[in-house]
């Protein structure tokens, strides 16, 4: 079946936007959860939603990415992830028996299908298969191991590959993440954490949209297993993630993706992103796509340095932080906020105003006191009290 005309128009358009002859760059489920830590960035949503090569183009920018697994670190998660899978996974389905379904029988044996296949469809078409073969199957545990899912994304397949799928003897499907960084103690570095419940909430999708196609339709479990090694060993430990609330901000950001024409048609005519033209057109062709940049960028996005850079030149509160954005209002650049906190702008009843002008005051106070008997302190005492760290003499540096 042919795309309809609307489908295909969209297609031309994020081809242009490419460039001539430049084949699409697959997107997949870190790129898709990198979507939903940032899904204000219209820059990120129409480059990805057009399959553009952020890596490359940022590197014809002049800032080059420089985050991503060292080879060190992939060795030594494949070298787990072989560990936990061993003996046809008896260590993993005893780990999700015991942590995501007690009350089900024990996994004293599960079927483990072969999902070989030629090319990402043929995968695709033989993981669904034994989906839907296990899920008729009921009582019994199903062990998938690296299966291939597709999800629709801007209107093209994506193919997805998760560390495993599990089949419950009730029928139901759970997606397990298999990560090499430690869990001390019980618990884990939440923004890694938070990173994995990202992109497994992508395969949880996923995993869905195969669901849908059965009659009756699997259950999809929304708390997914996260498998890491035991305090500084290597013996594997897991915990269970609820990923509902990732799993509806990734939909809301693809359902966005799906209405990249809307970012596309408000481009500037001739608009384009191919690495091999001139560093000033690149420019310009970002430029004109809005940004929301933030410092969680710098480890999710291929353009993080680009936009830090301009953000900083515009003099962006954003480049702070979120939460210093969202406790400054209305005010969205470093000089707004400097010319509220000395008065000469901004509205008195703002919070935001107001505690900047607050603030200013006992800054001045700090830097300005003067000690008993009339001599300045120059910034080195307060209140009559010398402040911590200061020597007799040594002036303070104010802040900047």
């Amino acid at each position: 079946m042919s795309p309809g005309p609307a489908k295909s128009r969209v297609w031309g358009r994020l081809a242009e936007l490419r460039g001539p002859g430049v084949p699409p760059k697959a997107l997949d489920a870190r790129a898709l959860a990198a979507l939903a830590s940032n899904p204000g960035c219209r820059r990120r949503a129409v480059l990805d939603g057009a399959g553009v090569d952020k890596a490359a183009l940022a590197s014809a920018l002049g800032a080059p990415p420089v985050f991503g697994q060292s080879q060190f670190a992939l060795t030594r998660g494949n070298a787990f992830e072989a560990r936990v899978k061993a003996g046809d996974g008896a260590e993993l389905l005893r780990l999700v028996h015991a942590t995501l379904d007690p009350a089900a029988e024990p996994p004293r044996e599960a079927a483990v299908p072969d999902l070989a296949a030629i090319g990402p469809e043929g995968r695709t078409a033989r993981t669904a298969l034994a989906l839907r073969e296990a899920a008729a199957v009921r009582g019994g545990w199903t062990l998938l191991d690296h299966p291939m899912l597709a999800l629709d994304v801007a209107g093209s397949a994506t193919f997805l590959e998760p560390d495993a799928v599990v089949v419950h003897p009730d029928g139901s499907w759970s997606v397990v993440e298999i990560k090499s960084f430690p869990m001390l103690d019980g618990s884990a570095d939440p923004a890694k954490v938070g990173a994995a419940a990202r992109q497994a909430a992508v395969y949880v999708l996923a995993l869905e949209e195969v669901a849908a196609r059965l009659d009756p339709a699997p259950r999809v479990r929304h708390r997914v297993l996260l498998v890491c090694p035991k305090d500084f060993s290597n013996l594997p430990t897991a915990s269970a993630v609820d990923i509902r609330k990732q799993r509806a901000v990734t939909a809301r950001q693809l359902a966005r993706l799906t209405r990249i024409q809307d970012i596309a048609d408000a481009l500037p005519e001739g608009t384009c992103f191919a690495p091999d033209l001139p560093a000033a057109e690149l420019t310009t062709a970002v430029e004109a796509v809005p940004a929301t940049y933030a410092p969680e960028c710098l480890a999710v996005c291929e353009l993080a340095f680009h936009c830090r850079a301009r953000s900083r030149a515009a003099g962006a509160v954003t480049a702070l932080g979120r939460p210093l954005r969202a406790e400054l209002g209305g005010l969205t650049t470093v000089e707004e906020v400097l010319s509220a906190a000395r008065g000469a702008s901004g509205d008195p009843a703002d919070p935001a105003v107001a505690a900047l002008r607050r603030a200013a005051t006992l800054r001045a106070e700090a830097l300005h006191e003067t000690a008993p008997g009339g001599e300045t302190a120059d910034g080195a005492a307060l209140g009559g009290k010398a402040l911590p760290g200061a020597r007799a003499g040594q002036e303070v540096a104010p802040c900047r």
